[in-house]
């Protein structure tokens, strides 16, 4: 562990560190609903810059108190009377975090409860997973506000439950919350207690992957879902040659090979 990683060096992030690699990065602003000011997306640029070659195994991001994240920081924002060029590089921040954690290398699970708003679904949206409880709600209410999403909301959030149900989303306000948030795609799971605790499980489990196999689908298929059907095929074959044949995947095969390696089965079984 380096500087980069310190969790003693973060102040807008608590940081802990478990034994098999995971890291628990929760956003520490809950007086203020976690909202998103520049010392938070600073740091999580930092941290998300730097944990793929730090050996972190997988990420669960979370919320202090009751809110996973509200959002921007309205009230620094209001404050601060940018102009419209310090406003464009307050967003590309954003965007360099998100990116940093989509296309990172590293699984992130986010443990999401109560308001996950805005630029929080933004950054849900650069999870690889989310898991909700029955608290959480979705929403992004810029067109109330009016102002315009800024952190990839036209790109993930879009991606994950369709073009005209983000407009709509951002147009009337309208909430989602419950089973209907799951079916949208808003999040992969719904807990009827810990999101965290949920979180937690998954995080262990991926964290028993291979690096450069997690680092493949945690940031290869984000890529390849840039590129045209031909270019992704070629990417994909690429990254198949050089994730498919590592010595540390060998001895997985062979205990498959062997019939000593757990098989697939059906949930019920």
């Amino acid at each position: 562990m380096t500087q980069q990683t310190d969790p003693s060096t973060y102040q807008s992030l608590a940081i802990e560190v478990k034994d098999n690699g995971v890291y628990v990065v929760t956003l520490n602003r809950p007086t203020k609903r976690n909202a998103l000011d520049v010392a938070t997306i600073e740091e999580l640029v930092r941290f998300f810059s730097h944990a793929q070659q730090e050996g972190v195994k997988a990420v669960v991001l979370a919320g202090a108190g009751d809110h996973f994240c509200a959002g921007l920081d309205l009230v620094e924002h209001w404050k601060a009377d940018r102009s419209p060029a310090d406003f464009m590089h307050v967003c590309l921040r954003w965007h360099e975090a998100f990116n940093k954690m989509e296309y990172g290398g590293v699984p992130i699970i986010a443990a999401l409860q109560g308001a996950v708003v805005g630029g929080g679904l933004e950054l849900a949206s650069g999870a690889h997973i989310r898991v909700m409880d029955q608290s959480t709600y979705f929403a992004l209410p810029e067109g109330q506000r009016g102002i315009f999403t800024g952190g990839g909301a036209t790109i993930r959030v879009s991606d994950m439950i369709g073009k005209y149900r983000m407009i709509d989303m951002i147009l009337t306000g309208r909430v989602y919350q419950g089973q209907e948030a799951v079916d949208l795609g808003l999040a992969q799971y719904i807990t009827e207690g810990s999101s965290m605790e949920k979180a937690m499980e998954l995080a262990d489990k991926v964290a028993q992957n291979l690096p450069l196999t997690n680092f493949a689908i945690c940031s290869a298929i984000s890529h390849m879902n840039n590129m045209s059907g031909m270019d992704a095929a070629y990417a994909e074959a690429v990254v198949g040659g050089l994730v498919n044949t590592q010595p540390a995947a060998r001895e997985r095969l062979e205990a498959f090979a062997n019939k000593t390696a757990a098989r697939v089965r059906p949930n019920n079984e």
